[in-house]
């Protein structure tokens, strides 16, 4: 008998709507709201299959677990949570979940946009400050069309990338990508460049990619200081591939025009964190993956991953 167990259930079903029938048919299913690290190595005696949702399991804890877990399943797309070199070498596989989410997030990433192309959010806390100027007299705030404007998507090839790229150029947006491949792309309107030159052109720059070792920190001060000052910054992958201090600084000198961050490091952010305070910066809790749809979805896909893999037929591996 195969047993799965889901170690912080509260990180994914936060409002107990979802619907977990399809892994129950499975296997038998425990669940957990939330695991410390010592409650872990208790918690998966016995079980095969373990599901978390970015719960960092390093490598000593992974040494720990039992003979009897064969499968660790992530249950989004990014993996950084887990030592997949300590599990490989324990024999445990592990997989994960991309394109889940991907017309949510890419979703975000333009309402981001198109909140700053029209200084959504600054004239709401115009209002929230008794502040009528936009009413009353000119306006007081950016205010300008997306046609022709350029977004660079660092990433342009993963699935959430190409769905933002697909929104933006029904905008009228010209597309520059960095990627380590290139490879052909039917439109006039999409170039390859650089990362540097990407930074120097772009009016948005969305980043789209994984956190890795060659990620960590890719945009720091040096390359903000590539970027126009009137150019915005979105980050909706994950926090650490910004080194969010240098970003406070080019946003406090006006290096750039603003960010609008999903993601952060570290999540969730102290309360003191000069983010909150700057009226130039969208501060999100990564919310681009929890939709209702996108999170049943996740788990129908989880479905798919443990079939798979009690089938002899592992997908979506990742070590």
């Amino acid at each position: 008998m195969v047993n799965t167990v889901f170690l912080n259930l509260e990180k994914l079903n936060f409002d107990n709507k979802l619907d977990f029938s399809s892994i129950t048919k499975l296997s038998t299913f425990t669940k957990y709201d939330e695991s410390s690290e010592e409650k872990i190595v208790k918690r998966v005696k016995d079980q095969t299959i373990i599901i978390t949702k970015e719960l960092p399991l390093g490598g000593k804890l992974i040494s720990e677990f039992p003979s009897s877990v064969k499968l660790i399943c992530e249950a989004g797309t990014g993996y950084n949570n887990i030592d997949i070199y300590a599990a490989r070498k324990k024999g445990i596989t592990v997989c994960n979940v991309p394109s889940y989410s991907t017309q949510a997030v890419a979703n975000l990433v333009i309402t981001f946009i198109l909140n700053f192309s029209s200084s959504l959010i600054q004239q709401q806390i115009m209002l929230n400050h008794n502040n009528f100027d936009n009413f009353n007299k000119h306006l007081q705030l950016p205010h300008f069309e997306l046609q022709k404007k350029t977004l660079g998507v660092i990433g342009g090839y993963g699935s959430i990338g190409r769905e933002v790229i697909k929104i933006a150029l029904a905008l009228g947006m010209n597309i520059i990508i960095s990627s380590r491949t290139e490879k052909a792309w039917d439109n006039p309107n999409v170039h390859f460049a650089s990362l540097e030159e990407l930074l120097k052109q772009s009016d948005f720059v969305s980043i789209n990619c994984p956190l890795n070792s060659d990620t960590l920190h890719l945009i720091d001060k040096d390359k903000l200081e590539l970027m126009k000052p009137s150019s915005f910054i979105i980050n909706t992958s994950r926090g650490a591939i910004i080194k969010e201090t240098d970003l406070i600084k080019a946003l406090q000198d006006g290096i750039i025009a603003g960010a609008a961050l999903d993601v952060q490091d570290p999540e969730p952010p102290e309360i003191t964190n000069p983010l909150f305070a700057m009226e130039n910066v969208i501060l999100t809790p990564h919310i681009g993956w929890r939709r209702f749809e996108s999170r049943q979805r996740l788990i129908e896909l989880m479905a798919v991953n443990i079939e798979s893999f009690i089938k002899g037929k592992p997908i979506n591996v990742v070590n």
